[in-house]
């Protein structure tokens, strides 16, 4: 497991880079102002990138990417050295390929890949040189896992399938040349496991009563009959991070003794406990970690900002002067040689496009690799501004303020003017909103609205008082927080009381019937993508292999097999409350979600039908948890633009074809949209 707490988000990447349908090089093509600002199109912000997700085979003799083909994002390839004789090696022609990564041994490029957004993922290679494709788990209704690479055991990985029985993933030992599987053990129970660098099973968690993880030792596939470390639901940031290369040391994230989890080393053999790095203001993210011994060489803190932290001298050298050559921005690293010679770097400087290059470290040279948003490089593209927000119980929000071009002159974060609000709630709600370039922002600020994002209560990496603050708080204090929130955005003079929309997707979907339903008249009007509206019909048909987490899932949000908890989790439900809402709502919803059934949208809108109140529900008939085709997302936007624009004033991009050329079926209320029933028509 490369992250032990079990914390299943329900999340939704609203604005994520995929691909970009047909019609998206007209729209790159348009010119189109409204006023002094131009109007950037949502094709170019929501459409395919030109390229993404730059990789390096572990030999540093491949560079890889992910590139459209006719439309439909797949895996690319080319010899390091000539990244211009780049060749497709995949052929996805319905869904896009959402990422890839390398075999240890350099020689196949291995993706996953599920049906219409079912979430059954596949595991898949495909040789680099002959590019043939091979389907390694060709199981229906089965969900494949990663358990584990190796430095040492080039050509296989350990994989988790639950093809046995759908609530478990067993551990198989995959070789990645004849395809075998070989069953290594069964994982009845088992949340996770953690391997070593021989791919041996070492640990194992289990789901215990306090709605923490009882982590077990692992010996020749046998797990241990007590367990050596036990959490409680409080301390469940607490896990494991993996092992170094010759399994002596085993790193640990853990939040026990402590507000913020701390990373730790421990000795196997002995047990003993070194602490390496721990910041009081936010839980420790990602490492940094030496390619060849596994050992931590970095940290990054992330609280308002990415920080980072470093242990090794010379990698903190190489940051130093990646920053210099590169300016102001986040440096990354996504990709690294074994020999650590070569990496894959980036800068996000939020306001510009960002760009990856290739960092030869002997002979510090970058070498530009791809601007992945060029048709950006001109856009009218403004900053992201952390703002600190206090609840009314003194809880400090870390949240995020994005404000229209031309409306906050002199810089300091703040407009000259009141101007119309979007509040954009994160999905999880066990996950974090973060600083840095985000296409949903930079799309609604160019229309004309300030766009705020709150870390409520419940979200991840501020600490285990502020996650377990929002323990069955559903509609209740996290919503209470995003309330505040709205509040301070009109005492800063950011908008105006009777100016805020509320829009997001899974767990921020929720929050928009919430924000209509507890709170019927804060809300101008709501935007729900994939949102639950039955807290109790939610967890009753979540999929299979969550098992695992149903424990803690009902301690942070009420047990359904309990007389109280119903009783919590319907009163935390929009559903029965939907003869409260009075102001404009609009749906999206994937047909194929596995997480948010299409039930959970169905049901509210036919609650608001027998009332006679107004809603517009888009479906999706070849989507799941999210809008992953471009034509979708698109389409969808445009939808959520022009009913934002009708609701709050703000700029339009005309609907265009974006309707026609998506998969979009107007469920009921096309009417009570300007222009959505003709545009949907299809020709």
């Amino acid at each position: 497991m490369s992250r032990s707490p079990l914390l299943l988000p329900l999340t939704l990447a609203l604005a994520a880079a995929l691909p970009l349908g047909a019609h998206a090089a007209d729209a790159r093509k348009a010119t189109l102002t409204v006023g002094d600002t131009p109007l950037i199109p949502r094709a170019a912000l929501f459409g395919n990138p030109v390229k993404s997700g730059a990789q390096l085979s572990p030999d540093g003799q491949w560079l890889s990417w992910m590139a459209p083909v006719n439309g439909v994002m797949n895996v690319w390839v080319a010899p390091a050295d000539k990244p211009e004789a780049a060749r497709a090696v995949t052929n996805s022609t319905d869904r896009p390929i959402p990422g890839h990564f390398w075999s240890g041994n350099s020689e196949q490029l291995l993706f996953v890949k599920d049906n219409a957004g079912d979430e059954n993922f596949r595991l898949y290679g495909v040789d680099v040189k002959t590019g043939a494709q091979r389907d390694y788990t060709p199981f229906d209704k089965v969900r494949v896992r990663m358990l584990g690479g190796s430095r040492k055991r080039l050509d296989e990985v350990l994989v988790g399938i639950n093809n046995r029985d759908p609530r478990w993933h067993d551990a198989y030992l995959l070789n990645l040349k004849t395809g075998e599987l070989k069953l290594v053990m069964k994982g009845d129970g088992l949340a996770g496991v953690e391997t070593d660098d021989d791919l041996n099973v070492r640990l194992g968690a289990r789901p215990n009563a306090a709605g923490g993880m009882d982590y077990f030792q692992v010996k020749d596939a046998v797990v241990a009959d007590k367990p050596f470390l036990s959490t409680s639901l409080e301390d469940n940031a607490t896990g494991p991070i993996g092992y170094t290369a010759d399994g002596k040391t085993l790193y640990w994230r853990d939040s026990r003794d402590r507000d913020t989890t701390a990373v730790f080393a421990e000795d196997v053999a002995t047990g003993e406990r070194k602490l390496i790095a721990q910041d009081a203001r936010a839980d420790l993210g990602a490492t940094l970690r030496n390619t060849v011994t596994g050992e931590v060489q970095a940290y990054a803190v992330e609280y308002l900002t990415t920080e980072w932290q470093f242990i090794d001298k010379g990698l903190k050298a190489d940051f130093d002067w990646l920053q210099k050559q590169l300016g102001k921005g986040e440096v990354y690293v996504s990709s690294r040689t074994r020999a650590d010679d070569k990496w894959i770097v980036g800068i996000d400087p939020v306001s510009k496009v960002a760009a990856t290059y290739l960092y030869d470290r002997k002979a510090r040279k970058l070498s530009p690799l791809y601007v992945a948003r060029p048709e950006l490089q001109n856009a009218p593209l403004v900053p992201m501004h952390p703002v600190e927000i206090k609840a009314r119980d003194g809880l400090t929000l870390p949240s995020y303020l994005t404000l229209p071009q031309g409306a906050d002159k002199n810089g300091d974060g703040k407009p000259e003017q009141a101007v119309p609000m979007v509040l954009l709630v994160h999905g999880g709600p066990w996950a974090r909103d973060g600083h840095g370039y985000n296409g949903t922002h930079q799309w609604l600020a160019n229309r004309g609205y300030a766009v705020l994002s709150v870390n409520y209560r419940a979200s991840t990496g501020f600490g285990k008082k502020f996650l377990n603050a929002g323990n069955k708080q559903w509609g209740l204090a996290m919503h209470d927080d995003l309330i505040d929130a709205v509040n301070w955005a009109v005492k800063q003079g950011v908008t105006s009381a009777d100016k805020v929309a509320i829009m997001g997707g899974s767990y921020g979907g929720y929050a928009a019937l919430a924000g209509l339903t507890f709170t019927p008249t804060t809300f101008a009007c709501a935007v729900d993508i994939v949102g639950p509206s039955n807290l109790e019909t939610l967890l009753g048909t979540i999929p299979p292999y969550w098992e695992a987490g149903k424990k803690q899932m009902y301690s942070r949000m009420g047990d359904p097999t309990t007389d109280e908890g119903k009783a919590i989790l319907r009163a935390a439900s929009p559903l029965y409350k939907a003869d409260q809402i009075v102001k404009p709502l609009l749906i999206g919803q994937g047909a194929n979600d596995p997480r948010v059934k299409q039930a959970e949208s169905d049901q509210i809108v036919q609650a608001m039908q027998a009332k006679n109140i107004p809603v517009t529900y888009v479906l999706y008939p070849d989507e799941g948890h999210g809008f992953a085709k471009p034509n979708n997302r698109i389409g969808f936007n445009a939808i959520a633009e022009n009913f934002l624009g009708n609701c709050l004033g703000g700029r339009v991009e005309p609907l265009g074809e974006t309707v026609r050329q998506s998969t979009a079926q107007i469920a009921h209320g096309a009417d009570f949209l300007p222009g959505l029933k003709a545009a949907a028509e299809k020709k």
